[in-house]
């Protein structure tokens, strides 16, 4: 017989053990059959034994009566008096938590009013209406009994949710055997305040009252009968939603250390590779010797690895550009592939005639071969630079053999342009599932971090791919030494060669100059060479409309040449323009 509760202490260490016994549970299964439903914990502080309160005639009071059935089930007879000019409601949840993921599950049915309101029960709530004056509530509540290893438990929410104060709440309890205990809380929903009395009598009945029941207070009833008094019928849920979906469990937990160590081991990946072209990029290149002596004692350019002024283009930025093929079409007139004729116009507009010169070869990679068919497609002989605006200039081939050549030349380990790799694939893929499987889990059975962990991995290989550069190790390699081109090209002076041998330096190394955005200064800086030195007039590739001892005339109308011609493969649709 509990008639005077214990001190705080003890209940302290009922809590703790209260909250170690909580565990999950399948929806609809017996206590009996799995996890044990959790007994009320022993309320907080002595208590005052009260006998009994009248109320005062304008008071709002509930006298509650309930009785445990033979069949485990508990009728519910609630008598209340509505003050006159008052209506009450109350909103009662039959879901109530006992642990951190599960919840005790009741059920209402049968509820009925006698008087003036009305009653009504869904699978998650009991809903009470009531208008002044005399009212008597009716109901069953199935759920009520727990099966506590020692003894069973009867446990029922009595009173809460109602929107308005009660002055008394009195609650007396018959069960077929002689209850052994009880326990009342009161108060605010889950502290452990005790009620104001409470108490087993010897004619098998127990009894509770409080006074002064705030609103959302509630009242939590709980009776000891001997084990095998009543069928036991508790029933646990597993919480459902989505804060237990997402819950933190060791499992989980694991899986998402494994993700974060993943990726910072692939940021560690990411970090080096492309610290490798950073590098490349902002170090220091010594001198790169571009100037060979030949066999016949003159000098010559030659560029590192053999390296295209195309291919150049495509290294730096890892795109097809405009300007790499413009720089291509320069080299191959340099190269005695083209001759470039500049007509003077009416008005003084320029334009410019290409002209087929040698026939394409195996010297030439597959991308200068489809460029010089694209200006000169079949048996075309020459063409006007004009003529190219109003045709359709099909790049499409010297840009698929482009990318094709920088890979089968080893400075990269797939196409730069090939975005959707196969770790782009398998990022997208595993993103996909890991989105799928959160949405099943968080539905199901819970554990959606699980499919969270694979979805972040799967994005992180979808960024990682995007970011992963295209270079081999040979590629930065180049890629440093192009840089060094590029510093050649600012500083190499004409005073450094044989005056024998300018022309044919300054013209080897003009599509360089254009690819890598050095073409002005290299212009500026060879303009006062003499083109007849080697005792031809001009540029061996180029026919000026106005023959000029010196490369000057050539430097002012050169750059209007590389426009118009950037204008016309612009058009083709397939490059990349860097002047967009």
């Amino acid at each position: 017989m509990l008639k005077n509760w214990g001190a705080r202490t003890a209940a302290t260490i009922v809590l703790a053990g209260v909250a170690l016994g909580f565990g999950g549970g399948s929806a609809g299964a017996a206590v009996g059959d799995g996890p044990q439903a959790p007994p009320l914990p022993v309320p907080s502080g002595s208590v005052p034994t009260i006998t009994g309160t009248s109320g005062l005639p304008d008071s709002l009071n509930s006298e509650i009566r309930l009785k445990v059935e033979r069949d485990g089930k508990l009728t519910v007879t609630e008598l209340i008096s509505v003050p006159q000019g008052k209506t009450v409601h109350r909103a009662m949840p039959l879901r109530l938590p006992v642990g951190t993921s599960v919840d005790r599950v009741f059920t209402v049915s049968n509820a009925s009013v006698q008087g003036s309101g009305t009653a009504s029960a869904t699978s998650d709530e009991f809903d009470v209406s009531l208008n002044s004056g005399a009212s008597t509530i009716t109901y069953t509540v199935d759920g009520t009994v727990a099966d506590m290893g020692d003894r069973q438990e009867v446990r029922w929410q009595v009173a809460g949710g109602w929107d308005t104060r009660f002055d008394t709440v009195t609650v007396s309890l018959i069960a077929p055997s002689q209850p052994k205990s009880v326990t009342c809380l009161s108060g605010p929903p889950g502290s452990v305040h005790g009620c104001s009395f409470a108490s087993v009598s010897e004619a098998q009945a127990a009894r509770a009252s409080v006074i002064t029941l705030r609103v959302g207070e509630r009242i939590d009833f709980s009776v000891g009968l001997p084990l095998g008094s009543v069928p036991v019928n508790a029933k646990l849920a597993d919480v459902s939603d989505l804060a237990s979906a997402f819950a933190l469990t060791p499992a989980t937990g694991a899986a998402l250390g494994l993700v974060v160590l993943l990726l910072i081991v692939g940021l560690v990946l990411l970090g080096r590779a492309r610290a490798r072209d950073g590098r490349a990029l902002t170090a220091e290149v010594g001198p790169v010797n571009v100037l060979v002596r030949t066999a016949d004692d003159h000098v010559a350019f030659a560029s590192p690895d053999g390296v295209l002024p195309g291919q150049v283009g495509t290294l730096v930025d890892e795109h097809v550009d405009v300007v790499d093929v413009t720089a291509t079409v320069i080299d191959l007139a340099v190269r005695n592939y083209l001759w470039i004729e500049e007509i003077g116009g009416a008005g003084g507009v320029l334009d410019w005639r290409i002209v087929r010169r040698n026939p394409v070869d195996q010297a030439l990679a597959g991308y200068e071969r489809a460029v010089y068919q694209a200006l000169l497609p079949g048996e075309t002989q020459a063409v006007l630079l004009s003529e190219l605006r109003t045709t359709q200039v099909d790049l499409a081939q010297a840009r698929e053999e482009l990318y094709t050549d920088v890979v089968a030349k080893g400075w990269f380990g797939r196409r730069p342009d090939a975005r959707r790799t196969p770790l782009w694939w398998a990022g997208a893929v595993l993103a996909g599932l890991g989105v799928a499987a959160t949405v099943a889990l968080a539905l199901t059975i819970g554990g959606a971090l699980f499919g969270l962990a694979a979805a972040v991995l799967g994005v992180a290989l979808l960024l990682g791919a995007r970011w992963m550069p295209a270079r081999t190790k040979r590629g930065s390699a180049l890629l440093a030494q192009v840089k060094g081109v590029r510093d050649y090209l600012y500083r190499a002076m004409p005073t450094d060669l044989p005056e024998a041998d300018r022309e044919l330096v300054f013209s080897r190394s003009l599509p360089y100059a254009v690819v890598l955005g050095a073409t002005d200064r290299w212009l500026a800086t060879f303009a006062e060479v003499d083109a007849d030195a080697d005792g031809a007039p001009g540029l061996y590739w180029f026919g000026e409309a106005q023959h000029s001892a010196d490369l000057r005339r050539f430097a002012v109308h050169f750059p209007a040449l590389l426009s118009a011609l950037d204008g016309v493969l612009a058009q083709a649709g397939h490059l990349r323009s860097l002047r967009a």
